[in-house]
């Protein structure tokens, strides 16, 4: 994926965990790991009580959109 391929506030794979994306840079895509917590009050933010991380344009690369369909 590139860059300009993120959102936020929508959730993707990379490394076999779930994230979403809580900002987006020129260079950088900043995400929170949805999998490491079991609490979904955590995800809720900004602020957000768990750690955010920062990936750069070629960490980007390893993510996968998650397809999620609402019926």
């Amino acid at each position: 994926m590139q860059i300009n391929d993120f959102k936020v506030g929508r959730e993707y794979l990379c490394g076999y965990k779930r994230w979403r994306c809580t900002d987006i840079g020129t260079r950088v895509v900043v995400a929170i790991c949805l999998d490491d917590h079991d609490d979904p009050s955590w995800h809720d933010g900004p602020l957000f009580a768990i750690p955010e991380t920062v990936f750069d344009e070629f960490d980007v690369k390893g993510f996968a959109p998650i397809d999620i369909r609402v019926t």
